[in-house]
């Protein structure tokens, strides 16, 4: 019969090739019930000839994407759009952040059939149960479809599922695509670094996160003793001897993150996670210190701003401050662990002399934090907005006059890449003296505190570096640094953490 599912992973901006944990959990709920087949486009030469060599052979009806916002879209968008034109009875169902928070522009597109909206672990293989007994899918959750008329219908959301009762990540499957040893890859953690996903969700309803309109302030993990037990396998199976956990908040609960981090004592594995200041500020010294010695070695947090009243306005729950922003940066310091604070600059003001006040009061702050601990690592991005319509912060960015666009091909556009990556606001009270006095400031810093997680820096080049990047970053004078821009790019091929991650 030709009922089998083609899972694709579009082509990321990460270097590192990591485990597409979203096919994966995908590929979890229909295993032993439909066949299918991987095409990870990290890994491919040329993605489209693999999945166009699969769905000629007549044998798939389902096309699955997960859409990321940014880099992923130029394949999704493309490739979607060929497989209506050359393969008209193929079913397009799409996944991810964008195709969640975009729906409205992905499903007018004409070549989406479906949008599987939060996680898709029941809702995916109840709609192929659907498709399959031509059984109404008006009833599956987390389910988005369009009416012949042309209304588009969002289904009810479901309760998240218990991740502890969900089908095991299909390793080994994945492995028989794409040898597993591919995607562990040497990072700052170690020599072959594991991506994974223990949860669902995060707590919390910061106005300008993605999550957010998906979740709605909704968070489930895995046990402790199941994340273990698939750190475990990997590690003996393939020889992973770290991991990055790119969960929206993987320290959530104190209680689950001692159970994991007691399970790890002796495996002498390092890893990464993301986390809020305002929860694990909460943690005690003694969770804290097991961490360390279980091999917590860097998180990443969102600081956002030095600004108290602005930290209110991005929804930060009410407790985090500027004050404990400092002070935890310091309580990181006691325990060796590293903590990676993110900025968000350019957030909307009511005149131009309140937006440029604020873009100085956030560079002033960051300085502060690196006269605090300077072993912390500082991301900087420029605020984009985030379709959580209903919210101030949303009703004050359209009032001002920022739209989306309209159209998926509209999205890429360079200048679109850009702001899903959050490195181009497109927003209309950001000038560019603005945005180049943010660049700026982050080429100098970049270049006086160079980033620990660039493995491919040597002793020599940081150095180097520091040394260039230290008479413009201790004098205050970030204007035009063309000299420390020529140096991370020719000579050192300087990363970026905020687009490629660790």
């Amino acid at each position: 019969m030709n009922n089998k599912v083609l899972l694709f992973n579009p082509r990321s901006a990460n270097s590192k090739h990591r485990v597409p944990n979203s096919i994966l959990q995908v590929g979890a709920s229909i295993h032993g019930v439909h066949e299918f087949a991987f095409v990870d486009g990290n890994l491919e030469r040329d993605p489209w000839a693999v999945i166009e060599g699969y769905l000629a052979t007549g044998a798939f009806r389902y096309f699955a994407c997960t859409v990321m916002p940014g880099p992923q879209l130029r394949e999704a968008i493309p490739f979607s759009k060929k497989i209506r034109e050359r393969f008209p009875d193929i079913i397009t169902i799409w996944g991810g952040y964008f195709a969640s928070n975009q729906y409205k522009v992905v499903m007018n597109s004409g070549y989406v059939d479906f949008v599987v909206y939060g996680p898709g672990d029941r809702a995916f293989p109840a709609l192929l149960k659907a498709l399959e007994t031509e059984a109404p899918y008006e009833v599956i959750p987390n389910l988005i479809w369009k009416t012949p008329e042309g209304d588009i219908i969002r289904n009810s959301k479901e309760a998240l599922l218990d991740q502890d009762a969900l089908p095991q990540l299909p390793f080994d499957t994945l492995d028989s695509f794409y040898p597993m040893r591919r995607y562990l890859n040497p990072t700052f953690m170690g020599k072959r670094t594991l991506a994974y996903h223990s949860s669902v969700g995060c707590p919390f309803k910061c106005s300008f996160c993605a999550v957010v309109p998906i979740y709605e302030a909704r968070w489930r993990g895995k046990s402790a003793e199941n994340i273990y037990r698939d750190i475990r396998y990997v590690k003996d199976t393939w020889g992973a001897d770290s991991i990055e956990f790119h969960d929206n908040n993987f320290f959530v609960s104190e209680k689950r993150t001692v159970a994991f981090s007691k399970r790890m004592l002796g495996e002498n594995m390092q890893w990464w996670g993301e986390g809020r200041i305002d929860t694990i500020d909460q943690y005690s010294d003694e969770s804290l210190a097991l961490m360390r010695r279980a091999g917590c070695r860097m998180i990443f947090f969102g600081a956002e701003t030095g600004n108290d009243d602005l930290l209110k306005q991005m929804d930060k729950g009410g407790r985090q401050t500027g004050e404990q922003i400092r002070r935890f940066a310091a309580r990181m310091k006691q325990f060796d662990i590293i903590p990676e604070y993110s900025f968000v600059l350019g957030m909307p003001g009511d005149s131009e002399e309140q937006v440029w006040a604020q873009i100085e009061s956030d560079i002033d702050f960051i300085r502060q934090i690196k006269a605090i601990n300077p072993a912390t690592e500082i991301i900087i991005y420029i605020y984009s907005p985030v379709p959580t319509e209903g919210s101030e912060l949303y009703e004050r960015i359209t009032r001002a006059g920022f739209r989306f666009p309209e159209t998926l091909e509209d999205w890429l556009s360079p200048q679109w890449e850009s702001f899903d990556l959050r490195r181009n606001p497109l927003t209309p009270w950001l000038t560019p003296a603005m945005v180049r006095r943010i660049r700026d400031f982050e080429s100098v810093l970049n270049a006086r505190f160079p980033t620990v997680s660039d493995i491919r820096i040597s002793g020599a080049q940081r150095r180097v570096l520091r040394a260039l990047g230290a008479l413009r970053y201790n004098s205050g004078f970030f204007h035009f640094p063309y000299e420390i821009r020529a140096l991370q790019k020719f000579w050192l091929r300087y990363r970026q953490p905020e687009i490629e991650g660790m």
